[in-house]
């Protein structure tokens, strides 16, 4: 059960993701929470009930809606149930993830703002995205909970990446020794490793090595007791 959660929470973490990221992003992000649900039996059952009696190519023709008076650009409207929005959401995600969608085609026809598709995103992500990924939540209050938390892991991890990212450049403009040089890379790699798996404890471990590294090369500064400031949070 705990492992199925943690399915569960990653697909409304990854959802919120959808919904606060850019359209750069959005494929992959769209393929992961795929993939979240494919791992998740409760999921499965969910988009399995609401699609199995939903007419997609209706949906379609009915809330796509095509330009008016030769205006090239249509719109896109959201269905007025719950069950339904679940069903066409997950639909569009399917096709825009197998490829028979283009979700920047989609994006400028169907969500259009001033030919940007950074800003047709966000109008997608705010009006379609956001609704979808709050009913899931109501349907899975104790997951939801959960997101919560690991986006603000996540949102740590992201603080701490950057300014490693800055200790990093400084290390590699050090004359450092040999055998110096490769621990440095050995705990770069590790770091960042840890924190694209979001290992809290492996990362902590990491760290702690990194402080006693840098006094040892004489490499403290401000970016490093920042650095160190947030690995106390983890």
């Amino acid at each position: 059960m705990e492992k199925e959660q943690e399915h569960i929470a990653k697909f409304i973490a990854i959802c919120t993701e959808l919904v606060e990221g850019k359209y750069t992003d959005a494929g992959a992000k769209i393929s992961g929470a795929l993939r979240a649900v494919a791992g998740s039996a409760q999921l499965t059952e969910l988009f399995t009930a609401v699609t199995q009696e939903f007419d997609y190519p209706w949906a379609k023709s009915n809330y796509l809606r095509e330009g008016k008076d030769g205006y090239a650009k249509g719109e896109m409207l959201l269905p007025a149930g719950r069950t339904d929005i679940l069903a066409f959401v997950f639909c569009l995600f399917v096709e825009i993830d197998a490829g028979a969608l283009s979700l920047g085609d989609f994006l400028l026809h169907y969500c259009y703002v001033d030919g940007s598709y950074t800003a047709s995103y966000s109008l997608f992500a705010e009006r379609v995205i956001r609704p979808f990924r709050d009913i899931v939540c109501d349907c899975f209050p104790a997951a939801a909970r959960a997101a919560v938390k690991a986006d603000t892991l996540g949102v740590l991890l992201a603080s701490i990446g950057e300014i490693f990212g800055r200790e990093k450049a400084l290390l590699d403009a050090l004359e450092l020794r040999e055998e110096e040089k490769t621990a440095g890379a050995c705990i770069v790699s590790g770091v960042s490793c840890a924190i694209e798996g979001r290992d809290r404890e492996g990362l902590k471990a990491l760290l702690a090595g990194f402080y006693y590294f840098l006094r040892y090369i004489g490499g403290e500064n401000e970016d490093s007791a920042a650095l160190f400031e947030l690995a106390a949070k983890l």
